[in-house]
């Protein structure tokens, strides 16, 4: 599934080029001239990563930085702030308070996008276009295919998309525990208000897609926790 990237960036000519060429690249946009109407967004959906510039008319970017880390529903969104602010000094500052990278203006949109894509792998690697295999399953979010590969043998199976989302979402995170709550929040999205039962439902689905090919065994319950995705 693509990305979101909530753009906060007051300059309207930086604003239209960031926008080009992130939807070129395949992520969906968010835009935002000043940071009151970021956080307004990022109330209403959660977005997958902030490019942030630090100079706005209003709150500064830095400012609306730390309010996203004070708060335990934003505080591990990835920020990449935007900045002309060229000094170690204002790197240092802009790090410390927790942005994931630093990128200074003028920039190379090829550089930006390939830092955006490392900086999702390591906090949402669900939402890139990556290959991932894990027990003789391989996933290609792109193709929207999954194969499994058995004794030599590759079957493909077929899945609703929200099974696919919830297969691909554990594999990218394999051997970790998720509750339901997390696992409701990161594949149906944490502005959609539906029953933690949900997620049972569509655990059997997936289990019942996978057991033909002898991988259903993969998915665990990890009994008052949640579930995982695990080879051991």
């Amino acid at each position: 599934m693509s990305a979101v990237i909530l753009v906060v960036e007051d300059e309207p000519a930086i604003q239209t080029l960031l926008e080009v060429n992130l939807r070129r690249a395949g992520y969906e946009v968010q835009l935002a001239p000043d940071a009151e109407t970021g956080r307004r967004l990022v109330q209403a959906v959660l977005p997958d990563l902030v490019l942030l510039d630090w100079m706005l008319p209003g709150m500064s970017g830095i400012d609306f930085a730390r309010l996203l880390r004070s708060d335990a529903r934003t505080r591990l969104l990835p920020i990449i702030m935007l900045t002309a602010r060229a000094e170690e000094r204002d790197k240092i500052d802009g790090l410390d308070l927790g942005a994931d990278d630093y990128v200074t203006k003028p920039f190379s949109p090829r550089e930006l996008l390939a830092r955006i894509k490392a900086v999702l792998r390591r906090h949402a690697p669900q939402t890139t276009g990556d290959v991932v295999e894990i027990g003789g399953l391989r996933l290609d979010p792109t193709t929207h295919r999954v194969s499994c590969c058995n004794e030599g043998a590759v079957t493909e199976l077929v899945f609703g998309p929200t099974e696919f989302r919830l297969l691909h979402y554990l594999m990218t995170h394999p051997e970790r525990v998720h509750t339901r709550t997390q696992l409701l929040d990161q594949v149906w999205g944490d502005h959609v208000f539906v029953e933690e039962r949900t997620v049972d439902v569509h655990i059997r689905r997936l289990r019942a897609v996978l057991e033909p090919s002898g991988t259903d065994g993969l998915i665990q319950t990890v009994r008052g926790s949640g579930y995982r995705i695990s080879v051991a």
